[in-house]
């Protein structure tokens, strides 16, 4: 379902903007449809077709994304398999301090070598409102305030429907804009998009490597931009929303750990408004790559902070839990193709 199903769906019922509104507002804030529509003698009131309809409303949207299982962690996040209406599932994660992390494909194409959602290539896109379905989940369990695109798939490719979401969630849903994060490998239909916006969500850019040769091989199919255009793409964009780019980084021993990375990147950030973040690898994400020792994490991040690189560690959540992103689902379907043989 898209939103213009929704408000189609609405309207052949005799419902108004106003109506279609504060029953969209209601699914949003995880309350009952009919909420605040208690008075019958105000004009907004729900017409009577549409009360009618409520109920099997209320299923349309629910299909959308439900929750298959749940799976807590002690970092205090939880991981949620959803299954979508074609049987298909993504993942969704429940982060600390209100936030929650979306899954905008169900697979990936570009293929990171270091990602476990990469290795099962594209499915499918996931809809405006299925993306949107999430954030209701979260929110029937927890507060949610803030939103960020960083789940299975790469939200450039399916950009029509993310930046719907978007809308959505910052015009109807109350999320601040800032709160609303867009990830992409680097594509110059995001660059070009997003200063146009209504609502302009902050900017994380998955980079990895400040080597371009490095940087195709970890990702393949990403676009042929070096790491350094890319940087100024980023931070034309972080001055026009004055909110800095974060620029992801999974770090992988032997690969992108070595003082030469470091020295480039201090080059790389010089004068940008934006901040590091250094993901360990998560080593249930396969065998290829492994994470670097505690303390050479420790010792990057003293160097490139005190070289004045705001720079933060951010592990992937739900590692205690074999709760990597892509690997709920991908033990799911081995699952289910098991109990088919």
């Amino acid at each position: 379902m898209y939103l213009a199903d929704f408000h189609q769906h609405l309207s052949q019922l005799g419902a108004q903007f106003i109506h279609r509104q504060r029953i969209l507002r209601a699914w949003l804030d995880a309350r009952p449809l009919d909420s605040g529509a208690g008075r019958r003698d105000i004009p907004e009131f729900l017409p009577l077709a549409v009360r009618e309809d409520l109920p099997n409303l209320v299923k349309k949207l629910d299909h959308l994304a439900r929750v298959r299982s749940e799976h807590p962690a002690a970092d205090g996040s939880v991981r949620l398999l959803i299954d979508l209406p074609d049987g298909q599932m993504v993942e969704s994660v429940m982060l600390p301090r209100d936030g929650v992390c979306i899954s905008s494909q169900v697979g990936c194409a570009v293929g990171c070598r270091f990602c476990m959602t990469g290795k099962s290539g594209l499915l499918r896109q996931v809809t405006s409102l299925e993306m949107v379905a999430q954030v209701v989940q979260a929110r029937r369990r927890r507060p949610v305030k803030k939103v960020v695109f960083m789940g299975m798939g790469e939200p450039a490719h399916n950009l029509d429907n993310v930046l719907e979401a978007i809308d959505i969630l910052g015009t109807d849903a109350f999320i601040g804009h800032k709160n609303l994060v867009l990830s992409t490998v680097g594509d110059m239909r995001v660059f070009d998009r997003l200063p146009t916006l209504k609502v302009k969500p902050a900017l994380a850019l998955s980079l990895h490597t400040t080597k371009a040769d490095l940087r195709e091989y970890l990702l393949p199919k990403a676009p042929k931009i070096s790491p350094q255009e890319l940087m100024e793409l980023a931070e034309s964009y972080a001055r026009l929303v004055k909110h800095p780019t974060q620029v992801q980084w999974t770090l992988l021993k032997g690969v992108n750990d070595g003082q030469d990375e470091l020295d480039a990147i201090l080059k790389l950030f010089k004068g940008k408004y934006a901040v590091l973040n250094l993901i360990p690898f998560n080593s249930l994400e396969g065998d290829d790559y492994q994470r670097p020792d505690g303390e050479r994490i420790v010792e990057i991040v003293r160097y490139l902070h005190s070289r004045g690189v705001l720079t933060k560690v951010r592990n992937s959540a739900g590692q205690d839990i074999d709760g990597g992103c892509g690997q709920l689902r991908a033990r799911a379907v081995e699952l289910v193709n098991t109990s088919r043989l």
